[in-house]
């Protein structure tokens, strides 16, 4: 028994076997400890230590107006906070109720509202049956720090989860929670896990629901019910405010972005060349962490519903026509489109990421799609307005698009050359020249090398140079002798063909 401690209660027990008659040695054994711990508490006289006290050691200073002023109020608006109820009183009661008896205040409205407080709403844990629940989330993903090429890159992630089985599909979102955005990543969601579930859930997204202040008036959009339909699942959502019906996909969007950040350390940069490489990067988070889930979803898929036959419509369409200038406009941004086309109703099919543009049925031009800021947002791209720029080389100086017609650094700098060394005019009809050539099909880079090179050795850039490096090699025509033949000659070849040999 040595070196352990002997509790009061031990203690008590002893004195209470003494009193009973027992001997010194029966007493220690039913308390525990040995004789000589029994010979110790004898000899030292050891008492069990006093109990806290469970009583008021003092008034309660709030006594006079508890039931008569704050009760009431408590009722009233149970959501009411001490520190409230107590600038309420010291407004009334001047000087009686100092701050350092808010800590008695709280005390007191914790226990009425344990007490006599109203009922507070319960949390149902729910079951998900395997291919029943589907949940889709947006998330916002700034704080993760992501730059491309150095530029910050503000983004949402698109985040599905299966509910039973928790397998995952991430999708970078460049917009907002828009409707392309949320088709596009929901169907790559369900052709990623190869079916759909009974059911798909989203918060009180404005893309997928009308919400009105009226709920009786509240239905999903037309969109989003075709969208569904299509795919043969039920939508629902959690109610608008109460994020813990939609638990299942709210904590995993912290997991998510926690992985991302910790893969993103152990990478050593947060700066990707493009958009593409962080997908990918996020993309190879996503299957890592899937294959762990590997043996509860092979239960899980084959409950799925199967997929249909082809997506469905994940895009919204808007229609616009070409300007004078070579551009349509898509939500207030400029986009270039081929010259060809000015003048034409043109189609756009508006994506998350891009713009796909249509006239009469035919695609014609891709662009990247844009969102606004606080700076100047435009798409322009220089191969759609060379061709006229070249016949008007000044415009080029004033052309309000002016810094789209550089497609490097070094362009850039080779303007600022030719426009320091060459006279106003000179200087933008050799700087468009130079232009219209890396325009052509494969020569951009080959063209960005030869201004890198004249740059770095101090020499001016020249359209000419430009041009010699795509002189086309000169092919030796062998010569074909001119020779004419006799009619004797067909005579010959007649009577070999009516004697049966050619």
């Amino acid at each position: 028994m040595s070196g352990k401690w002997i509790s009061d209660n031990q203690i008590r027990l002893y004195m209470q076997s003494l009193q009973k008659g027992n001997s010194q040695k029966v007493a220690a054994a039913q308390a525990g400890f040995s004789d000589r711990s029994a010979r110790n508490i004898q000899q030292r006289s050891f008492e069990p230590a006093n109990s806290k006290k469970r009583w008021k050691t003092r008034t309660d200073p709030f006594e006079k107006v508890w039931e008569t002023e704050l009760v009431p109020l408590l009722i009233a608006e149970p959501k009411l906070e001490a520190r409230t109820l107590l600038e309420h009183l010291q407004r009334i009661y001047v000087d009686q109720y100092p701050d350092k008896q808010l800590r008695t205040l709280q005390r007191k409205v914790k226990n009425w509202k344990t007490v006599s407080g109203p009922e507070k709403e319960i949390i149902f844990r729910q079951n998900h049956p395997p291919g029943w629940q589907g949940i889709s989330d947006f998330t916002n993903a700034d704080q993760l720090g992501i730059t491309i090429r150095g530029e910050e890159f503000p983004h949402l992630l698109y985040h599905f989860r299966l509910s039973f089985s928790g397998r995952e599909y991430t999708q970078v979102i460049m917009g907002g929670e828009s409707f392309s955005a949320l088709a596009e990543g929901m169907q790559n969601a369900f052709w990623d896990i190869g079916g759909v579930p009974e059911t798909h859930r989203t918060d009180s997204l404005s893309a997928a629901y009308k919400n009105f202040s009226d709920k009786a008036k509240e239905e999903f959009t037309e969109a989003y019910a075709q969208l569904c339909a299509h795919y043969g699942t039920e939508p629902t959502r959690n109610n608008k405010g109460i994020s813990h019906e939609n638990g299942s996909i709210e904590s995993p969007n912290g997991h998510l972005k926690n992985r991302i950040d910790q893969a993103l350390m152990l990478r050593g940069s947060r700066d990707f060349d493009s958009v593409n490489e962080y997908r990918d990067f996020v993309r190879e988070i996503d299957l890592r962490t899937n294959r762990r889930l590997d043996k509860t979803f092979a239960e899980e898929r084959a409950f799925l519903k199967p997929l249909p036959e082809r997506k469905t419509c994940d895009y919204t369409v808007e229609r616009a026509r070409v300007c004078s200038s070579g551009t349509i406009t898509i939500k207030q941004i400029p986009y270039s489109v081929p010259s060809r086309l000015i003048g034409a109703l043109v189609n756009v099919h508006l994506y998350d990421d891009r713009l796909e543009c249509y006239v009469g049925g035919a695609h014609i031009v891709t662009r990247p799609r844009m969102r606004r800021n606080k700076k100047r947002v435009y798409s322009i791209d220089y191969r759609h307005v060379i061709g006229s720029l070249v016949q008007k080389p000044q415009a080029f100086r004033n052309y309000i698009y002016r810094e789209a017609m550089f497609p490097t650094f070094a362009f850039k700098q080779t303007w600022e050359q030719l426009d320091k060394d060459l006279d106003r005019h000179q200087s933008c009809r050799e700087y468009v020249k130079i232009l219209n050539q890396a325009a052509q099909p494969h020569c951009e880079e080959k063209v960005n090398d030869y201004l890198e090179k004249c740059l770095a050795c101090g020499s001016l850039p020249t359209s000419d140079g430009a041009k010699a490096l795509f002189k086309k090699s000169v092919i030796n025509i062998p010569e074909l002798k001119n020779t004419t033949s006799q009619l004797s000659d067909y005579d010959i070849l007649l009577a070999c063909e009516q004697g049966g040999v050619l």
